[in-house]
């Protein structure tokens, strides 16, 4: 009956949350007021209680406004009162979004070039991290240096609306100037709070100078990505970072409530902590496609397909459209849908020769154990996965992509499976 009445009475919904704010601050205050107090707070709060029951609207509005004056005599009023209430709804707020975070969805930001291009890690123009500055082969480093050199010269900074398109696709723009003579001596870390990057310092002939809100860099700092000399003299006025195009990785959000009632899939892109994997760092979380489930045998064939006890993947195998879906008359290609790549098609097509140590040829057959995954990124070419480093155990998941909520381009949303 108390279930109606609240539900079907405005009086009677009013008088109990008069009652239940009343009724904490007794509680609250119990131990610093007199007996007397405490009575005649109580005594009302009793009466406030029994014509909620009985039901009478006008019963109710009296006891109401007699519990109202009471607790107006007898307790003490709290200092700042309007600060305490914002101060209690922000707490609340921060609980319930780290439950959400903790138990349902986790935000993740893509760092590396791994998954492209189902999910884009950071990337930049120029980006001398794609140079090899050990290689042998004088010209062709050169040419390598040019060609980023060219991509740096060639970039226009867009103006107005195009500007503003531009920022939601997550591309933002360098331009670094020496404010006196020297050398580069220090570049420091950005300077973050929570997911923002809110500046960082470099110092240049014992003058500091700071860049606001700077891009991510993903894995590679900013010296790497620009190419800076650290033995050239700059003079005042002189570009340090030219021009250079940072486009953010992938923000998405991490299921962690689905694994809670199932396995995870295969073809399935997860998010895994790297705790215990032997070759990686230990406090770190990557995302990859699951492959290969517990206790299964695979190998990876020269036609860049895997074999699964067996059994070939293609592309009518669900979430391996995109992944089987290339030319096999095209060479496997960095950033592009290639299949994937055992040690002999690295090595025929000059990829990095111990790009796959544990599936150096199409005979190589691994077996995984009885309580272990094995992941591999989109990107074969350029991924550090279990066919490098091999297993994790299952307890490593926490969960699977699910939906990207940043930048605004085309794998906005659900469809990046």
């Amino acid at each position: 009956m108390m279930i109606f009445k609240w539900l079907f009475s405005k009086a009677v919904r009013e008088a109990c949350a008069v009652k239940k704010h009343y009724a904490r601050l007794l509680a609250a205050q119990r131990d610093i007021l007199p007996p007397q107090a405490i009575g005649a707070v109580q005594l009302k709060l009793d009466e406030l209680s029994a014509a909620i029951k009985e039901g009478h609207k006008g019963r109710i509005n009296i006891k109401a406004e007699e519990l109202q004056f009471a607790a107006e005599k007898w307790l003490k009023p709290y200092p700042n009162a309007a600060w305490r209430e914002n101060v209690e709804v922000l707490l609340v707020a921060l609980a319930v979004a780290m439950g959400i975070r903790t138990f349902f969805l986790q935000p993740f930001k893509i760092p590396t070039g791994s998954m492209q291009p189902t999910l884009y890690g950071v990337t930049s123009v120029p980006d001398f991290t794609k140079v090899n500055f050990w290689q042998v082969n004088k010209a062709k480093l050169q040419a390598d240096i040019r060609e980023q050199f060219n991509l740096r010269d060639a970039i226009q900074v867009p103006t107005g609306w195009e500007r503003v398109k531009d920022w939601f696709a997550g591309n933002s723009y360098v331009h670094v100037v020496a404010q006196a003579d020297g050398m580069i001596e220090k570049i420091s870390p950005m300077n973050r709070f929570l997911i923002f990057n809110l500046s960082q310092t470099f110092s240049i002939g014992g003058v500091e100078q700071t860049m606001w809100f700077p891009p991510d860099y993903g894995e590679a700092d900013l010296v790497h990505r620009a190419g800076l000399d650290p033995a050239h003299v700059y003079h005042k006025g002189e570009d340090i970072v030219k021009m250079m195009k940072v486009s953010t990785g992938d923000h998405l959000f991490v299921d962690r409530f689905t694994y809670n009632f199932r396995k995870a899939e295969r073809g399935e892109i997860i998010v895994f902590e790297t705790q215990g994997i032997q070759g990686l760092p230990q406090d770190q979380f990557y995302i990859k496609r699951m492959v290969v489930k517990p206790g299964e045998r695979v190998q990876i064939g020269n036609d860049r397909h895997l074999l699964i006890n067996g059994q070939r993947l293609d592309a009518s195998t669900p979430h391996f459209e995109n992944v089987y879906g290339f030319n096999p008359n095209k060479p496997p290609h960095e950033s592009e849908y290639s299949g994937h790549v055992n040690g002999t098609v690295a090595s025929t097509y000059g990829l990095y020769p111990n790009l796959a140590p544990n599936f150096p040829d199409a005979e190589t057959v691994f077996t995984n154990d009885s309580n272990s995954y094995m992941v591999f990124g989109d990107n074969t070419c350029n991924s550090s996965d279990s066919r490098t480093w091999g297993t994790f155990p299952a307890q490593n998941i926490i969960g699977k992509s699910f939906f990207v909520y940043w930048p605004i381009t085309r794998r906005f949303g659900w469809g990046n499976q």
